[in-house]
């Protein structure tokens, strides 16, 4: 048997292992990891290709191939920052008094309902999903036990619009930074790429979507809303996160013979951010040692041994010619159809992505949409950003697609409103196709 076809059954495997089991999905990406790296090291150049290396023996050169060039240092850094920054800034209570600021200008509670949700999708460019959802949930519960409405809707509605932002930008979730270190995106590049809007404008399309959509359920709601008075901790940590926003955008400004002599500068400069944070919790609000130690501990380091993972297998399946052989059988499917292949890529996106994690999803499908686009002779993009769009919005399908989603219902069930399969399909299904048909739309007016 080609060692092609073992890669392929053990990522087959994996991923299986991945979905049945969510709760021990790091076990079977790093196990996966391990078994292609000892593959590598007694089968030398039959997984990693080894002509004209620098290393003495299969065992430096898979060392160093595997560290430096497969696990993308800089996209983990700038996670492990960012979520450092997205804790705190959660933390510090600003989330809230913004939400109450909106609360008192709104005219209405419809309005008010909406401008929140709003608030929650541009909030979850930055911050994780879940914990944006975890802190936009107290408001949205108190607003309707004020106004004896049931939460059902305002609950999806936040899992949903958190969801919905996801690669707006490099530094909203993991898909974006896969997307990024595959593309050789800066920050800049999500807002406009070669004098065309990119994907965060698409990404926006959706969301005014979903206001518009939600706004139809909430309208009737006319009475002026009643909010608690928030009070910030402090304001540091939003001033990290908005310097991390716009230092992420001058990197993206520094010419590329500079940034290459050093591929962790944005990693560097966002991890930077995250400790000076972590300094001002233990020392400017004093807190012990344990309490820091926890907070640290709290972050979501599952996913980033998840990520490493997968990088290396991921690696393994596009070394062995995996990716390309999938990239020809859909440019076979598709012929000469760029329009077919648009809608194939973003619906098989969107399915997949309603119920298995987008991110190992993601890292396997880039390389694939970029090669279908490069054979129709188009630009990778109309095909690499149907695939975001797709796997971004699918999330929000079923009631599993993102973990957001099951915190939510989490929530309705402990405050007495379970919502099963079926109840979150009607809602969030719909919403689903409405926001990814309005983004599609405006991503073929844009780059096909």
């Amino acid at each position: 048997m080609e060692i092609k076809w073992f890669i392929l059954a053990l990522a087959v495997l994996m991923y299986l292992l991945v979905i049945c089991f969510q709760d021990k999905k790091v076990w079977f990406t790093s196990g996966a990891a391990l078994i292609v790296v000892a593959l590598a090291l007694f089968m030398p150049g039959k997984i990693f290709y080894m002509e004209g290396c620098a290393w003495d023996t299969p065992f430096l050169y898979t060392v160093h191939h595997v560290l430096a060039d497969l696990i993308n240092w800089n996209v983990l850094m700038i996670y492990v920052g960012s979520m450092a920054i997205a804790a705190l800034f959660i933390y510090s209570r600003v989330p809230a008094c913004i939400a109450d600021w909106i609360v008192k200008i709104s005219p209405s509670t419809g309005l008010a309902i909406v401008l929140i949700l709003a608030m929650t999708g541009i909030i979850s460019i930055f911050v994780e999903n879940v914990a944006t959802v975890l802190v936009m949930a107290p408001i949205a519960l108190a607003m309707c036990k004020k106004l004896k409405i049931n939460p059902t809707f305002f609950m999806i509605g936040l899992a949903v619009m958190s969801n919905l932002e996801g690669t707006a930008t490099l530094v909203g979730d993991p898909p974006s930074m896969i997307f990024a270190a595959y593309a050789g995106y800066t920050f800049n590049d999500f807002f406009v790429h070669s004098g065309k809007l990119s994907i965060f404008f698409i990404i926006q399309a959706g969301m005014l979507a979903g206001c518009l959509f939600f706004y139809c359920f909430f309208a009737k709601q006319k009475d002026k809303p009643v909010a608690d008075k928030e009070t910030a901790i402090g304001y540091l940590p939003a001033v990290l996160l908005l310097t991390m926003i716009f230092g992420l955008a001058l990197i993206s400004f520094i010419p590329e013979e500079i940034t290459s002599s050093f591929s962790c500068l944005s990693g560097s400069f966002v991890m930077l951010l995250g400790i000076i944070g972590v300094i001002w919790y233990r020392f400017c609000q004093k807190k012990t040692g344990a309490e820091t130690g926890e907070m640290i501990k709290g972050l979501d380091w599952e996913t980033i041994f998840f990520l490493i993972g997968i990088f290396i297998v991921v690696g393994a399946i596009s070394e062995v010619g995996l990716l390309a052989d999938f990239a020809k059988f859909l440019s076979g499917v598709c012929g000469d159809s760029v329009l077919l292949g648009f809608v194939l890529i973003l619906a098989v996106s969107v399915l997949i992505s309603g119920f298995v994690d987008n991110v190992p999803y993601i890292i396997v499908m880039l390389p694939v949409a970029g090669s279908l686009a490069v054979d129709m002779g188009i630009a990778k993009e109309l095909y690499m950003f149907a695939l975001l769009v797709g796997s971004c919005l699918g999330g929000n399908l079923t009631p599993y697609g993102a973990s957001a989603n099951v915190v939510a219902m989490g929530i309705l069930k402990k405050e007495g409103y379970p919502i099963n399969f079926g109840g979150w399909l009607k809602i969030a299904g719909t919403f689903t196709v409405f926001t990814t048909a309005v983004s599609a739309i405006v991503l073929w007016l844009l780059w096909a």
